[in-house]
């Protein structure tokens, strides 16, 4: 079983509205509310490419309520928490004239230390028919920041794969803690390192010095495709994985969609190059769907088939 967890889930709400400007009054074109959420949109993406899956984390609310039935809806397994205060909305306006997207993101439900506590505990049931975990998404207010550290350590004693997808100081305490994976975007890995990147050395660079941070394997998504360190220490490979560019539909969760390719090639026991590959392709095909998670598998290995891998130039310096 692979699990994904929410913490912050949502009910995700994507409209199309063209010529959209802000101070204007506008009718939706076409409108889709999901449950949502990054664990759940990967959740979504892996059940979609045939993987057997399981999206757990904190629903509370009549929100929460709702998303849960939408995940049995979509015939999605799920063991969520409940927690008093109610779950979140979250809004994304897509402008097809332009293609342009505007998103508006609640706070979310504030959290107890008992309800953490008790997700903990399922948590750990859980894990114990699992052989990969993915950690995706905001904490809600109330969670310790070093809550994904903790579920990393106690995981990886497990000896379970983690995979870590978050931001700001709950995936720097993450990433101290040694997760098998950690996948940011571009401006979340400058965020760790405390610098852009400039160029491929630039790249290169930053990878390795994610890797000192503690994470055994790194991929890094951008627009155009990825760029990775992954395989172990002696044996590690930088590479990096393009894609042609695609008119988008909609963007809300390709870099879901990329994580879960990923991990669906890695349960299978594929190589690493086939796992990014299987990602990028997977993330390129979800931009042509309204709705975060949607993958069409017979068009994901259309486009897999034109998925450039190449390794990356490391600098001597690096």
């Amino acid at each position: 079983m692979i699990i994904t967890v929410t913490l912050n889930a949502a009910i995700d709400r994507t409209m199309a509205v063209p010529n959209f400007r802000q101070g204007n009054r506008h009718r939706s074109v076409e409108s889709r509310n999901v449950a949502g959420g990054k664990g759940i949109n990967v959740a979504r993406a892996l059940a979609r490419l045939g993987r057997p899956v399981i999206a757990t984390g904190l629903a509370g609310g009549p929100t929460g309520q709702r998303l849960i039935e939408e995940l049995a809806e979509e015939s999605i397994l799920s063991d969520f928490t409940p927690i008093a205060e109610e779950s979140r909305i979250n809004l994304a306006v897509i402008d097809p004239t332009s293609g342009e997207q505007t998103e508006i993101n609640e706070r979310g439900p504030e959290v107890t230390a008992q309800e953490v506590d008790t997700f903990l505990d399922r948590l750990d049931y859980l894990a114990r028919g699992a052989s990969m975990c993915v950690l995706a998404g905001s904490l809600p207010p109330g969670v310790e920041p070093d809550l994904y550290a903790r579920i990393v350590r106690e995981l990886g004693q497990r000896g379970v794969t983690v995979v870590l997808d978050s931001e700001g100081e709950p995936m720097q305490a993450g990433v101290r803690a040694g997760p098998s994976v950690i996948t940011p975007n571009v401006l979340e890995a400058e965020e760790l390192v405390g610098h852009e990147f400039e160029g491929p050395g630039d790249l290169a660079s930053g990878l390795a010095q994610l890797l000192e941070l503690g994470a055994s394997e790194v991929i890094v998504t951008r627009s155009e495709g990825c760029v990775a360190a992954v395989g172990p220490p002696s044996e590690r490979t930088f590479y990096e994985v393009r894609t042609e560019p695609m008119e988008p539909v909609a963007t809300v969760g390709s870099g879901d969609a990329f994580l879960a390719g990923y991990v669906a090639a890695r349960y299978a026991g594929q190589s690493a190059n086939e796992c990014l590959a299987l990602g990028v392709a997977c993330g390129a095909e979800s931009t042509q769907h309204f709705g975060a998670g949607s993958v069409d598998p017979d068009q994901v290995e259309r486009i897999l088939a034109d998925v450039q891998v190449r390794e990356l130039e490391v600098p001597a310096s690096v």
